[in-house]
């Protein structure tokens, strides 16, 4: 009989914004698995699947979370993950995945489902939708992220600010990742492009240390790497005028 892998995305950080059906995965699975980095410290899944589900249902596994230049070695730590969590399927039949935002949306979670397709074929693997960065930064800034035609580009600035530069060019709205590192890239970026006015950024979204703030007062200093940043699509058109 087969086991079941389910990705939840548990969102950005407020405890309050886990759907229902997040919840409930989380509470109908025997295990439910938290990536950690090897410092061991608790991240924002972990902290936010804690108000729904008790400790002992937790298992802690280390990912390369931060490793950005050394594949040998986020390769061999996905591997282990991996291994860790083939063991667990092995012993459960359903077994949670928590995950920051959506498990879709560039997540630790993808990397583990393939790793598991092949440590354990025939594991079902399944997935709840999470609400994002974007979209709690929309909500908490009253930045619009779409209207009528506009398109939407999401960007993460871990390799540089040059494909945030490109999409700020054209005529949709832009939202950017993990650009904390990058802080004054994006900002030079935004005002080459002229559009730094309209943006905001944010951090630590729902959480005691939250900031939301103006695009235009991003200085030298680097932001916490999981920042996120919507530069509105520029609306000229008055109401409905990109329909």
């Amino acid at each position: 009989m087969s086991s079941n892998l389910v990705g939840v995305g548990v969102g950005p950080g407020d405890p309050e914004l886990v759907t229902v059906k997040g919840v409930n995965a989380l509470r109908a699975a025997d295990v439910v698995v938290v990536p950690v980095m090897d410092t061991g410290e608790r991240g924002r899944a972990e902290a936010t699947v804690l108000h729904y589900v008790g400790q002992e249902k937790v298992v802690r596994v280390v990912f390369a979370l931060n490793e950005r230049t050394d594949r040998a070695r986020r390769e061999a730590a996905w591997d282990a993950a991996g291994g860790r969590v083939a063991q667990l399927l092995a012993e459960h039949s359903r077994v949670a995945f928590a995950t920051i935002g959506d498990p879709n949306v560039y997540s630790t979670f993808t990397y583990l489902a393939q790793t598991i397709a092949e440590l354990v074929p025939g594991t079902v693997v399944e997935t709840v939708p999470g609400i994002t960065a974007m979209q709690d930064l929309a909500a908490r800034s009253g930045a619009v992220l779409t209207e009528g035609t506009e398109p939407l580009t999401l960007v993460p600035v871990t390799a540089g600010a040059a494909a945030l530069k490109e999409a700020l060019a054209g005529p949709g709205t832009v939202v950017a990742y993990k650009f904390g590192r990058q802080a004054q890239e994006v900002a030079e970026a935004l005002r080459e492009t002229g559009r730094i006015d309209d943006a905001v950024w944010g951090s630590a979204l729902g959480l005691p240390e939250e900031s939301v703030r103006p695009a235009n007062e991003l200085g030298e200093a680097a932001l916490p790497y999981l920042s996120t940043l919507i530069a509105p699509a520029p609306r000229d058109g008055g109401r409905g005028g990109k329909l």
